[in-house]
Order: C-alpha cells, then structure tokens, then sequence
C-alpha cells in the first residue's frame, strides 16, 4: 500500500493473473532495498507431467511482467548491480510427450518429463554479464552438448558473486571433504562482467 500506483502497475499488482506473483517480486525487492541478504521466492509448480499445452503458456503469464518489473525496479533504484538475481527450476524437461494415461487420454493432456540433460536457469546483476546465452542443446533440445555447467558450476559462480571463495568453505568431517559444492564445481568465468 505504501507504493505508487506506477510501481504496482509495473509488477502486475492488481492484474490477473500477475496479481500474487507481483506481490513476492515487491516484497522480494522491498526486503532487498532494507537490506536482506538473501531472499527466496517460491512462485508455484512447473511440474508439468500432464497437460503442458495449457499450463505452462499460463503460469509463463503470471510470472513474465513480475519478473520483468522486478528486473527494472531494482535496476531503476541502483540495487541490480549489487542485487544477484537467480531463476531456476530443480530440472529440465523432455523434448518428447509423456503420456501418464499410457495411451487413454487425448495427446492434450500430455505433459514433459523430468530431464537432467539438458536444464535452464537464468541470472542477472550483481556481477552477472548482461546479454549472455551460455551453453546449447543438441538439435531436439534434450542433451546438453555445448557449454555445460553442471550444478555445482553454478553453485560455484553464484558463491564467487555474492563474493565468497566456494573453496575455502571446505570441512572435513568423518574423514570426507565435504562444502557448498559438494568438493567440486568451478567458477564459470564466461559469466562474469
């Protein structure tokens, strides 16, 4: 309530069906803007086994403008450049139909699959270089085959820019080395601004 009208406008606030996610990107910036050292949103399911023709132009919908308005607030008020803004989900999706009625519903109802081969996730600010596609896919869009940056490579970067060394956060414990990254993972310096 105590934003501009310009500045709800701009998250979706008020809009269907940009109405709640607009509202955690607000919160997310405002807690930002106070000094909150890491803030997590969790915007709903991408789990779409079933029925992705539908539900993933929808929920792509609610979250586009809050992203975008999130991206330009922090920009417009100074904070991107030290604000790290990660999006990811926990897995890629199969180029391919799944069909969990194995064959009794109609191809509509189809989803994707789980695919640990080939996964996106997006970054920007706080160090991140702006404008960069890192990495490719073969010609379906299922392996990763150019570029890859396997989760501990991203782990590793997004430590190096929020300015800790993920190497120097080594235990040992039970006679194993154990850290953040799981004793691997590399800074992928093609990132970086």
């Amino acid at each position: 309530s105590q934003e501009t009208e310009a500045t709800q406008r701009l998250y979706g606030i008020g809009e269907q069906p940009t109405d709640e996610v607009g509202r955690k990107m607000l919160i997310a910036r405002r807690l930002s803007e106070a000094g909150v050292r890491f803030v997590q949103i969790w915007t709903g399911s991408w789990d779409h086994h079933t029925s992705i023709e539908a539900s993933l132009p929808a929920e792509c919908a609610k979250h586009d403008k809050p992203i975008a308005g999130l991206l330009e607030d922090l920009s417009r008020r100074g904070l991107l450049d030290d604000t790290l803004v990660v999006c990811t989900g926990e897995f890629g999706r199969t180029p391919f139909d799944q069909d969990l009625s194995r064959g009794k519903d109609p191809p509509e109802t189809y989803g994707r699959g789980h695919s640990p081969q080939g996964f996106s996730a997006w970054m920007a600010g706080g160090g991140v270089k702006g404008g960069l596609a890192h990495g490719d896919t073969d010609e379906l869009g299922y392996r990763a085959v150019e570029g890859k940056v396997h989760v501990h490579d991203l782990h590793a970067t997004m430590l190096h820019l929020l300015g800790l060394d993920h190497l120097k956060l080594t235990y040992r414990f039970q006679g194993r080395d154990y850290r953040l990254t799981d004793v691997a993972g590399d800074v992928v310096e093609k990132l970086l601004a």
